[in-house]
């Protein structure tokens, strides 16, 4: 029989006739464990994996801010919205923008500051896209859904939980008639 010097580094066998003494044995070993049993993933491997992990995170991050910068941060193409003289001082006039559909997220707002000043904004609140409305009595754009206040003359806000302001629609005047050129999200 062998003795407990003679299986170091080797497992001992439950077959030599004896099981309850090999188990004895086992625990007099340093290491119980023999090389195959060591092919599971040990603290090392597990870290890398972790580190890796964590990298490719990190990168993954760098990434998508790149692609932020690269996105196009206008959109719209020119559009007829309605006659200059349609809409009076201190006046408004809902519209479509971009495009011409009946889809609510397309809410547009166009304002008629003084005589020669008009504004436009999205009408979608920048903070959870609700419609914006004016109200004449505030004199402020307003959402209603969490009571955001927004300055009708820049779209920045003024109250409430939105942290952007409006995206500005810019507006050129062509021989009498207002069009919407292009949105821009600021």
């Amino acid at each position: 029989m062998k003795t407990g010097e003679e299986h170091k580094g080797t497992s001992p066998s439950l077959s030599e006739g004896k099981p309850w003494r090999a188990l004895g044995r086992r625990w007099t070993n340093d290491f119980p464990y023999d090389w195959p049993s060591d092919a599971q993933v040990n603290r090392r491997q597990m870290l890398r994996w972790a580190v890796g992990t964590a990298g490719a995170l990190f990168a993954m991050t760098g990434v998508l801010a790149a692609l932020g910068f690269t996105h196009q941060r206008t959109k719209g193409t020119a559009q007829q919205i309605v006659a200059a003289d349609a809409v009076p001082v201190g006046g408004v006039h809902y519209f479509r923008y971009p495009g011409n559909t009946n889809n609510p997220a397309n809410h547009a707002i166009l304002l008629r500051l003084d005589q020669d000043r008009y504004v436009a904004f999205g009408g979608k609140c920048t903070h959870l896209s609700c419609a914006v409305w004016w109200e004449k009595d505030v004199s402020h754009l307003v959402c209603p859904c969490h009571n955001g206040h927004f300055d009708p003359a820049s779209g920045d806000v003024i109250s409430g939980p939105p942290t952007r302001p409006l995206p500005e629609i810019q507006i050129e005047n062509r021989n009498g008639m207002l069009y919407a050129v292009r949105e821009v999200i600021r």
